[in-house]
């Protein structure tokens, strides 16, 4: 069993001891740090709830829903629901905060608490770690019986939420419904087969086909939307006559999209099209972070703007996009940010643009990834001895490779020319993890392995 406390969350395996997973008193615990916390920022506070269809998320947002009642602190229910909803209804509700119960793209036996602030937006790391403090103390005060916080169940939100969608002025409801499209869906039996069919035939897309559309929290595969996990919906639209396949994680906060001949367009290169789009409607400049493609960077500097990496994380990127006054953003898990509509990542948003993309393009989905440069990014690992320094392995890299454009931002990024190496170390365990990029997979592979023989050789030199 797992359990892993962050400034974010908590995140578990379900059941197993106190302590070891996501139990009931793990649960009530960070729930009730949670709401402790939410009390100093203000005295009556209301907080937003809503999950995804995990099979233990019921269980889950009962028991948060009644730890934060028992503080004091009206709750407001979205029941099923996702991530970028309960984040925007934080804000049209006026709450202090939100809680949303799922674990991403963890598999079925997970389950977690992501925990927002009234505007919003995921917590900043000094809010995570008064929490984290709270739980460690244990310092709740419960009310008593007449001071106990109210429970209302919201229902029509998800409806909400995409009439917002639809009214941005970039989104062209009259332009896809012209084209026509045939789109195929993969929805993982979780919340993305309320939410996704309902944008699509407001879009004025008649012809959907839902693979998994059924919201049981019975995932039919591992539910990050990886190519290696996408293979039936691949093989449906390679055999089908399908204009477009859509994919989306189990809370809808990642879009993975699929080509008309069942290739996958490249969850990296969600953003990038989508940013090629806004980009050339609205100018401004773009972030990612520092993992992400180049390929968001050359769309970026195509139009003449700026674009500037954050460090690796949804709230580092939504503070650097808030710096610079990004026009559009995100992460290349698929996550797009749109500003106009708030700071969250949204697979609903990032449908709609694309399909408003795609039909003013006037071609294919295979012929639109053309058009960006094609980047291949190696994803490597290395494990170091416990009591080596991993700061210092990072400090002596830093060093040997000066001469290069480095950013010490998260980690150590070096440049070379349009290639690029980033490595970062974990918080958890003695390993340095190693992404690459380069216009083939075998120079990206090659340059990570490169980079891994220099930090062999500077341990051989260390010990």
């Amino acid at each position: 069993m797992t359990l892993i406390k962050s400034i974010s969350g908590i995140r578990g395996t379900i059941g197993g001891k106190v302590g070891d997973g996501l139990t009931p008193l793990d649960t009530v615990k960070f729930a009730a740090a949670y709401g402790q916390w939410l009390l100093t920022q203000k005295a009556h506070p209301l907080v937003v709830i809503g999950r995804d269809a995990r099979i233990s998320g019921e269980i889950v947002s009962s028991l948060v829903a009644s730890t934060l009642q028992s503080l004091g602190i009206d709750v407001i229910d979205l029941g099923l629901s996702t991530t970028p909803t309960v984040e925007m209804m934080v804000v049209e509700e006026g709450a202090g905060g939100g809680i949303i119960i799922t674990a991403s793209h963890n598999p079925i036996q997970w389950n977690a608490l992501k925990l927002l602030n009234s505007k919003g937006e995921f917590l900043s790391g000094s809010d995570g770690e008064n929490i984290l403090s709270i739980a460690d103390e244990e310092a709740f005060d419960f009310v008593d019986v007449k001071k106990l916080g109210s429970y209302t169940f919201r229902e029509g939100t998800i409806e909400k939420h995409i009439e917002k969608i639809l009214a941005l002025p970039m989104v062209d409801v009259e332009a896809i419904r012209l084209r026509n499209f045939s789109v195929a869906v993969d929805a993982v039996n979780s919340t993305g087969g309320i939410a996704v069919p309902m944008l699509l035939k407001k879009l004025g897309v008649d012809r959907v086909e839902v693979f998994y559309g059924e919201p049981n929290g019975h995932f039919p595969h591992n539910p990050e939307p990886l190519p290696e996990n996408l293979t039936h919906i691949c093989g449906e639209i390679e055999n089908g006559q399908f204009d477009l396949g859509i994919v989306v994680d189990p809370d809808v906060d990642r879009l993975a999209l699929i080509c008309e001949d069942g290739n996958t367009f490249g969850e990296e290169y969600t953003l990038v099209a989508i940013a090629d789009y806004v980009l050339s409607q609205k100018p401004g400049s773009t972030v990612s972070n520092l993992s992400s493609t180049r390929a968001l960077r050359d769309v970026t500097e195509k139009y003449g703007q700026k674009y500037e990496a954050a460090a690796v994380g949804e709230v580092n990127v939504v503070e650097k996009m808030k710096a610079i006054g990004a026009v559009i953003g995100g992460e290349g898990n698929g996550g797009v940010i749109l500003p106009e509509l708030h700071y969250g990542r949204d697979a609903l948003v990032g449908i709609a643009l694309f399909l408003t993309h795609l039909a003013k393009f006037g071609k294919s989905v295979s012929m639109l990834r053309s058009k960006y440069p094609n980047y291949h990014i190696s994803k490597n690992k290395i494990e170091l001895s416990p009591e080596m320094d991993v700061d210092l392995v990072l400090h002596e890299i830093k060093d040997k490779y000066q001469r290069q454009p480095i950013n010490t931002v998260d980690g150590v990024k070096i440049e070379f020319d349009k290639e690029w190496v980033h490595l970062r170390k974990s918080n958890t365990e003695p390993i340095i993890r190693i992404y690459s990029e380069s216009e083939s997979q075998a120079t990206a592979e090659h340059l990570a392995h490169k980079i891994m023989m220099d930090i062999k050789e500077i341990i051989s030199e260390k010990i």
